[in-house]
């Protein structure tokens, strides 16, 4: 949402591993099709509708509310130095821009179209000049399982559902590991996934991080039906 407006700004943001919500599309459009044959078939191609509608909401609108409340969460003071881990096409990256008019935010990705529609790190500038953010913008390509960052570099840390996408649970403790490196002392740090938050926590927790915590984030969240239902890690760097 953009403060100065009241605006969600939904359509420049693209939608994450588009293949699903337009697979389970495919699969209510035919079970509605064969539901001529078979009358309770209607009831299956509305289930797959209902998650398509669903999925899509969250990726559109759902997540950006619920990220608005969780850095409000946060009380930054506003010239605080932020990193978004796998920012794609900018939601999180930009909603922490716009609350640092004094700070820093980068943003880190590999920008794989796999994972968000039309992701590249010029349409992440380009939004982020569309938003009044640009000069507070920094983009990087680089792994997370490998940041080429100093060590306590930010006061922030986000990421939205994107160290799921690494394959391996080593490699996703390692992206986690290097997210509490680069933190500084007493800095924040929120990781948004619907696969793996427990492990996030307990990686983080071994590290010796503080206040760590797990909590669901409601319908807004969820990719399709609460199988699918995203947690966000939180945790304080000591």
């Amino acid at each position: 949402m953009n403060r100065r407006t009241g605006r969600l700004s939904v359509l420049r943001f693209g939608i994450e591993a588009p293949y699903v919500p337009a697979g389970l599309t495919a699969a209510g459009v035919l079970s509605l099709v064969l539901g001529f044959f078979s009358p309770w078939l209607f009831v299956v191609a509305a289930l797959f509708l209902a998650q398509a509608a669903l999925y899509l909401h969250t990726t559109i609108r759902g997540k950006l509310l619920v990220w608005e409340d969780l850095l409000d969460g946060l009380n930054l003071q506003g010239s605080e130095q932020a990193l978004d881990l796998g920012c794609g096409r900018g939601p999180v990256l930009l909603a922490l821009a716009r609350r640092l008019p004094h700070g820093r935010a980068v943003g880190v990705d590999l920008w794989r179209s796999r994972d968000q529609t039309g992701n590249a790190e010029d349409v992440t500038r380009a939004n982020a000049a569309a938003e009044g953010v640009g000069p507070l913008v920094e983009l990087c390509t680089a792994d997370m399982m490998s940041l080429p960052f100093d060590d306590a570099s930010f006061d922030v840390v986000a990421s939205s559902l994107a160290i799921h996408n690494i394959p391996t649970a080593p490699g996703r403790a390692a992206a986690v590991t290097e997210a509490l490196r680069v933190l500084r002392p007493g800095g924040q740090m929120i990781l948004v996934d619907f696969r793996h938050a427990a492990n996030y926590a307990d990686v983080l927790k071994e590290l010796g991080a503080r206040d760590v915590q797990v909590r669901k984030l409601g319908a807004r969240y969820w990719y399709g039906n609460p199988v699918t239902a995203s947690s966000a890690v939180s945790a304080t760097r000591p």
